[in-house]
């Protein structure tokens, strides 16, 4: 009986999958969603006191278009590897994912991202990574070697140009051309088919606006963009 026993918790520990979760840590092989989310065997994981590109965000750099979102979220999976990685749970956020502290071999991952300027502290919900996001400032790194948009203030922008295009001009109506204000004040307008024109959000809340001619945003006094 004792041996039936054994054999049966042998099994049991073989159909288990190999993941800790309790009340202070989960524990286990990570998929990465993106530079600031990751999955432990189906448990999403948002880290905790940073913010990183979105996954279908761009930068800038010289003026061409950067992939930084996708970037950020290889340079995590490649900090991680094959490693097992140990989260912390601080809490948890509206969508219902687990906010944690999570690392490998020992070493803050939250921290690693913002250091190595795929990431920016996000002090709305925490300063504890301050120090790392002004020292990837003041050496340029990643991020900060380019024209980026926050990720807050990027996904707010996006929001807004939903919830305008259902209530105003809109590409449906004709009116797809996108009348942008870059962060040196200068008012441009993109065409479909031009090369920032996919990457650009409307924000009506900051005075950008949709046109329905290039005659009309001339005449708003706007400029065509040079590409």
């Amino acid at each position: 009986m004792r041996k039936l026993l054994t054999a049966l918790v042998g099994l049991l520990c073989l159909l288990i999958p190999i993941l800790i979760v309790t009340a202070e840590q989960i524990v286990g092989q990570a998929s990465v969603i993106d530079g600031d989310t990751i999955e432990i065997h189906g448990t999403r994981i948002r880290f905790h006191g940073i913010d990183a590109p979105e996954s279908g965000q761009v930068c800038m750099v010289h003026e061409r278009r950067l992939r930084c979102g996708k970037l950020a979220g290889q340079a995590l999976a490649k900090k991680i590897g094959s490693d097992t990685v140990t989260c912390i749970p601080t809490d948890q956020d509206r969508y219902g994912r687990v906010v944690a502290i999570c690392s490998v071999t020992g070493e803050d991952l939250n921290a690693w991202m913002v250091r190595e300027g795929w990431a920016l502290a996000y002090r709305q919900y925490s300063l504890d990574y301050i120090n790392e996001e002004n020292s990837a400032s003041a050496s340029g790194r990643r991020l900060w070697n380019t024209e980026f948009t926050p990720p807050w203030e990027w996904r707010r922008r996006k929001h807004a140009s939903v919830s305008q295009q259902s209530s105003g001009p809109s590409p449906q109506s004709g009116c797809n051309i996108k009348g942008n204000i870059n962060r040196k004040g200068e008012r441009i307008y993109h065409i479909p088919g031009g090369h920032y024109y996919d990457g650009t959000v409307i924000t009506a809340s900051k005075s950008e606006r949709w046109f329905c001619s290039e005659m009309e945003a001339k005449t708003a006094g706007w400029r065509r963009s040079k590409q």
